[in-house]
Formats: C-alpha cells, sequence, structure tokens
C-alpha cells in the first residue's frame, strides 16, 4: 500500500483532545478480544474481560460491628441481663437463650434470636456476672445485616475494571481465587539511530545514551502490558526490514524519534513499504510530531524523541489508547485544580504540560522545562496543564496531573 502522509504543513497544529478521541476511536476499533483465566495473585494491573457477579450474600449472615454484647431487644427492660454464651468470629452459636445477653466479638455470627448489639464500652460486668447497660438500646445497632455489602446476583465490578489490590480483595471477599482477564497487549519497543547507546556501553562521538527504551519497557509493564523489546536498531534499511519482519504477533509497534518522512529514516522507509503512516503535529508541547498507522496490519505509534516530549505524549496519549484496547472504559487520569505558585507570562499556541510538584499548598514548576530534560520528570510529583493562550500567575488556578495517575 503506498505510503499515506497528512499535509500536516498546511494543516493547523491537532488539538489535543482531537488527537486524544482519534486514537481512542482507532482503540475501540482492534479490541484486545482474547481473554485468560488467572489467579487473584496474577491478576495485578490486569483488565478484567467479563462482569463479576456475587454468588453469596456479603456478609452471609448478621454478625456484630462491635465487640460488646448481643441481646433480644424485647427481653432487655432496664434491667441486668445473665450472659449465657460466649461467640467468637468463625463459630456458629446457638440460638439466644430468652431473657439472657451473649458476649460477642467483632465479625462474629449473631445468634438467632439477638437484634442488637451493645459495645462494651456502654456495659457494666456486675459482680454476680450479669450485665447492666449503660445507654439506650435500639433494633439493629451495632448489626450488620446479611447482605448489606452485596446480594446474590448483584453485579460487583464491571468488565474493563482494572483490577488493583481494593478490587482483588473484593474478589477473595467474594470467594473468587481465579478472575477472566482480557489478554496482555503485547507491545514491541523500537529505538532507532546511530547516535543511540545502551547504558554500561562506552559512548562515542555525538552518541547518547538510550533513557527511553528503559522508562517505555518499564511504563508498559506497569499497565499490564507485555513488552516485545527489540533494542536499538541501526540506521540501515535492510536491517531495519529484517528486524520488523521478525518482530511476530505483537498488537502494536511503538517507536520513539517519530517516524518522519526524510531519506535517512529507515524505519519510517520500511514501515510505509508494508504499510501506511499518517504525521499528526499536535498543539501540545513538550511533544508535537505524533505518527500514526499500520504495518502488515498492526498499529503502529511513533512518539517524538526527547525524553520529556516522549514521557508526556506516552502517559496522556498512548497509555489511554492501550487502555481503551483493553476494554477500559475511563481511561482520562484524574485531575484537580491547585493555587499556582508561579508566573507564567508568555501565552502559548500549544497546550503546556510542565513538570511541577506541590509544595506549601501550591504548585511550582521545575526550573528547565526544556524537552530533553528528564530529570525534571524526577524532581515532579506531576504536570501542570496551561492551555493554548493562558498566562496563569501567581495565586490563579491551574490543573494538576499526578504523575501517579499516569504511571499507573
Amino acid at each position: 500500500m503506498p505510503a499515506v502522509v497528512e499535509g500536516a504543513q498546511q494543516r493547523p497544529l491537532m488539538p489535543v483532545e482531537e488527537a486524544l478521541q482519534r486514537l481512542l476511536a482507532l482503540a475501540e476499533s482492534a479490541p484486545i478480544g482474547d481473554t485468560e483465566t488467572v489467579s487473584l495473585a496474577e491478576a495485578e494491573g490486569r483488565v478484567l474481560a467479563v462482569d463479576l457477579v456475587a454468588e453469596l450474600d456479603l456478609p452471609p449472615w448478621p454478625n456484630s460491628a462491635m465487640d460488646g454484647y448481643a441481646l433480644r431487644l424485647a427481653d432487655w427492660h432496664g434491667d441486668a441481663l445473665p450472659v449465657s454464651q460466649r461467640i467468637f468470629a468463625g463459630h456458629a452459636p446457638p440460638a439466644l437463650q430468652p431473657g439472657t445477653c451473649a458476649r460477642i466479638f467483632t465479625g462474629a455470627p449473631l445468634p438467632a434470636g439477638a437484634d442488637c448489639v451493645e459495645m462494651q464500652e456502654n456495659a457494666e460486668v456486675l459482680d454476680d456476672g450479669r450485665v447492666r447497660f449503660l445507654e439506650p438500646l435500639r433494633p439493629e445497632q451495632n448489626v450488620r445485616p446479611q447482605g448489606q455489602e452485596t446480594r446474590v446476583g448483584e453485579q460487583v465490578m464491571s468488565a474493563g475494571t482494572r483490577l488493583g489490590p481494593i478490587e482483588l480483595g473484593l474478589a477473595a471477599t467474594l470467594g473468587h481465587a481465579r478472575l477472566e482477564v482480557v489478554r496482555r497487549v503485547r507491545v514491541a519497543v523500537l529505538s532507532t539511530g546511530d547516535e543511540l547507546v545502551e547504558p554500561g556501553l562506552p559512548l562515542g562521538p555525538g552518541q547518547i545514551y538510550n533513557s527511553n527504551r528503559r522508562l517505555l519497557a518499564s511504563w508498559l509493564q506497569r499497565l499490564g502490558c507485555e513488552v516485545v523489546d527489540v533494542g536499538i536498531i541501526a540506521d540501515d534499511l535492510q536491517r531495519t526490514r529484517d528486524c520488523l519482519a521478525g518482530l511476530g504477533d505483537v498488537d502494536l509497534i511503538l517507536s520513539t524519534g517519530g517516524v518522519s518522512v526524510g531519506e535517512a529514516d529507515y524505519l519510517g522507509i520500511a514501515l510505509r513499504e508494508a504499510g501506511e503512516l499518517a504525521l499528526w503535529k499536535l498543539a501540545i508541547k513538550p511533544g508535537k510530531p505524533l505518527t500514526f498507522g499500520h504495518y502488515r496490519g498492526v498499529p503502529v505509534i511513533g512518539l517524538p524523541g526527547n525524553p520529556a516530549s516522549t514521557l508526556v505524549t506516552f502517559g496522556l496519549l498512548t497509555r489511554p489508547y492501550l487502555l481503551r484496547r483493553q476494554g477500559v472504559a475511563k481511561v482520562e487520569p484524574l485531575r484537580f485544580s491547585v493555587e499556582a505558585g508561579f508566573d507564567w507570562p508568555k501565552a502559548g499556541t500549544r497546550r503546556e504540560y510542565l513538570r511541577a510538584r506541590i509544595e506549601d499548598g501550591r504548585v511550582r514548576i521545575y526550573k528547565n522545562q526544556s524537552s530533553g530534560v528528564l530529570r525534571s520528570a524526577a524532581w515532579a510529583e506531576g504536570l501542570v496543564e496551561v492551555r493554548e493562550g493562558s498566562t496563569p500567575q501567581q495565586g490563579d488556578r491551574v490543573w494538576f496531573i499526578p504523575l501517579s495517575e499516569l504511571l499507573g
């Protein structure tokens, strides 16, 4: 198929929202349909493939919310009651004897006939062993009723839920030892260029260490993806062709440095020989060029090469694309407004994402916002969004996106 390249030079810059919606639409057109069943220990970060429906009431029986005394309210007329039994969690008690109370502990099943629990702090044990209650009592006091949390047949989690510690704990509470999840997305990570050297090797003239490979591989693993680490591809057309042909079965080809139309861009040439590529010019900073297309039917995303640009465009655009392909509905990160502790006097034509952290209730930005400075992100706690044409000043409210939202 001949190359398809948008006339980015003649068109206005694509807004961030439009780029995201395009990518999400493309993700929805190529969902990961395969599923697998894994143990809870293996399900961290995975995406639930089917609705999780409760197969038991939770709690399965009424139980005590306090350490105290269980009684039938109709048996109490203000006088002290004898203790007829002690009930611990994990034990099934006999029915409550009329006219008595039961010593009960948190989580223990309520005995049949009891309808309230008084906590031990509001009870006095008399010398003869009877218990006097010091406060007024009411029905169902300190009782967790059967099915308070869930009922049999109730949908507890929907397909597309990302499974974290809380979700896995809930599944365990309902008795599930294994869950059906979406197959991991297989992502081939490519780095190209004779200027790149792997850490640990000596640098030659004009060479730099390859940081984006490690940044993306680690990030993809956090997102539950399977990483096919291709390493560095030298600037050689045939070797590039051979590398692409040997990728195997992957769901996405992810490169950094973008994929240009220049004659020395061997990755771009090799991709276009068996596919199509579109170069998007985005109204975003850091990062402007982003490539999307297909190679032998496999989606391709080419990110800008500067480390901070890679971080921002992956976090805000590629991350939601990958999540949506797994069926996750809510893919945009949490953001909140915070008071600016900086001045931004020059309005820009692109949406800017500044590396920043919150100190003393105000958000402050790193002194060097260059797209090549990854140290700024290591210092930062999140990204401040500065809209096109805006000039926030100290004390103004700005949007802040925590890096923890993007990374995990």
